[in-house]
C-alpha cells in the first residue's frame, strides 16, 4: 500500500467549498497533503488546506494543469470539465469517483436514461432540449400539469428546479436542455449514502429522512434514523446498493429517493461525492462521511457506517431580506443546550437561502433531538450587519 501519510503523496480536490472544508478535517487527522482549486479566493477550504490554487472548474485548463500535480484527484462538486479528467484518467491519474460516473450524473437526463436502462425505479419523465419542444409536449397533452421541471445541468440547492402548475408556468422556465418528471406524492424523502472503495468493498449508511423548506426547495432536517418501517428502511438500501452496484463509483454515492403512498421507493436523484444529508454523521457516526469519503478514494478499509447516536442536522441559510458580512445570531442559545454542535462553512458573505453552516443535534432519544431541532431552528438567525 502506498504511503499516503506524513509523505510527499498529494490529495487533489476539484472544488472548495463547504463539503471539501469538512473533508479537510480529515485529511488533517491523518496528516495528508492536500491541494484544492477553485474559482474564488475566498472559497471556504482557501486558507486551510496545504495548497490552493485558483482556476475555473469548468476549464478544460484550469482543471488539467491542477490534475498534473497530484497523485489521486477527487471532487466535492460534480460540475467540472469532464475532457479534462477524461484526458488525466488517459494518461494514469487515478481519478474517483470515475470520469464515466460524474459525466452520467451531472446531467440529470443522462442520470435518468441510466436508471431506466439499468431497471433502477424512478418516476416516469420526458426530456427536452430546449423549451420550444416542452411547449410543443404541452400542447399535444402529452404531460400533465402539474410536474417537476428541472434543467439538465448546473442544477444545485433547489436552483434548477421548479413545480410547474400551469401551462403559463412554463413561460418564466430557462430555455435549456431539461427533464419534466410526473409530480410523486410521497410520504417521506429518503437518502442513503453507499460507499464503495477501488477493491469493491461496499457499505451503506442508515437510511435518512430529509424535510425541506417549502419554498427555497432545500433539505432543512436531515434525520437519523429516519422514523419509518424497518422494511421500507431494508427496500431502500438494497435499492441503494443496486444503484452503486450499477455505476461500479469508487467513492461516496447519495442516493435520493422518495417513499411513496404505496411504500414503492423510487429514486429522486444521486449525488458522486460527500452529501448534505450525510452531515449529521460527523456528530452521530462511528466513521464520518468525510473519513469515509477519504477511504473509498485512497482504497483504504471502509470504517463502521452505524450510527453511535441519534442524529439530526439542521441547516443554516441566509435569512431573507439580509444579504451581507454575516452575523449568526443567538448562536451562544443553542451552544446552551446538551448535544447541540455548530458547524461554520467560512462564507463571510450571507444572502438568502445561502447555505452558511448547519447544527448537529445528537440524544439517544430521536422525538427528543426532533424537538431541540426545532427549538435550534427557531433560536438562531443567519442576518447581516
Amino acid at each position: 500500500m502506498k504511503n499516503y501519510f506524513s509523505s510527499d503523496f498529494k490529495l487533489g480536490v476539484l472544488g472548495g467549498g463547504q463539503l471539501g472544508r469538512m473533508l479537510l478535517a480529515e485529511t488533517q487527522k491523518y496528516d495528508i497533503y492536500t491541494s484544492i482549486l477553485d474559482a474564488s479566493p475566498e472559497a471556504p477550504c482557501a486558507q486551510i488546506c496545504n495548497e490552493f490554487h485558483i482556476g475555473n472548474l469548468l476549464n478544460f485548463d484550469a482543471v488539467y494543469n491542477f490534475g498534473k500535480l497530484v497523485d489521486v484527484l477527487t471532487i466535492e462538486i460534480e460540475h467540472v470539465n469532464i475532457d479534462a479528467l477524461y484526458q488525466l484518467e488517459k494518461e494514469g491519474l487515478k481519478i474517483y469517483p470515475q470520469p464515466s460516473v460524474i459525466e452520467i450524473i451531472q446531467h440529470k437526463g443522462k442520470q435518468k436514461d441510466f436508471f431506466v436502462d439499468n431497471n433502477i425505479p424512478t418516476s416516469p419523465h420526458k426530456r427536452f432540449k430546449n423549451k420550444q419542444e416542452l411547449i410543443n409536449s404541452f400542447e399535444k397533452n402529452e404531460f400533465k400539469v402539474p410536474c417537476v421541471w428541472k434543467s439538465s445541468q448546473f442544477g444545485y440547492d433547489g436552483t434548477g428546479v421548479k413545480i410547474v402548475r400551469s401551462v403559463d408556468d412554463i413561460q418564466s422556465l430557462a430555455d435549456t436542455d431539461c427533464i419534466v418528471e410526473e409530480l410523486i406524492p410521497f410520504k417521506n424523502e429518503l437518502a442513503v449514502i453507499v460507499a464503495r472503495n477501488a477493491d469493491g468493498e461496499v457499505k451503506t449508511y442508515p437510511v435518512v429522512e430529509m424535510e425541506f423548506h417549502p419554498e427555497a426547495n432545500q433539505v432543512e432536517y436531515v434525520i437519523c434514523p429516519a422514523r419509518i418501517d424497518e422494511k421500507v428502511a431494508e427496500k431502500a438500501r438494497e435499492i441503494a446498493l443496486h444503484v452503486a452496484k450499477s455505476f461500479k463509483h469508487v467513492g461516496l454515492l447519495a442516493v435520493e429517493m422518495f417513499q411513496t403512498e404505496k411504500d414503492e421507493i423510487l429514486i429522486n436523484e444521486v449525488a458522486p461525492r460527500t452529501h448534505n444529508s450525510g452531515h449529521y454523521s460527523i456528530e452521530a457516526s462511528y466513521t464520518n462521511q468525510f473519513e469515509q469519503h477519504l477511504r473509498t478514494v485512497l482504497n483504504l478499509p471502509l470504517g463502521n457506517t452505524e450510527s453511535k447516536v441519534a442524529g439530526i442536522m439542521v441547516n443554516l441559510v441566509g435569512e431573507e431580506g439580509f444579504t451581507g458580512n454575516v452575523v449568526y445570531e443567538n448562536i451562544e442559545k443553542v451552544m446552551q443546550i446538551d448535544g447541540v454542535t455548530p458547524h461554520i462553512y467560512g462564507k463571510k458573505i450571507t444572502k438568502p437561502f445561502r447555505k452558511m453552516g448547519h447544527v448537529t443535534i445528537v440524544d439517544k432519544d430521536i422525538d427528543k433531538a426532533r424537538k431541540t431541532a426545532q427549538k435550534v431552528k427557531e433560536t438562531i438567525r443567519v442576518i447581516a450587519k
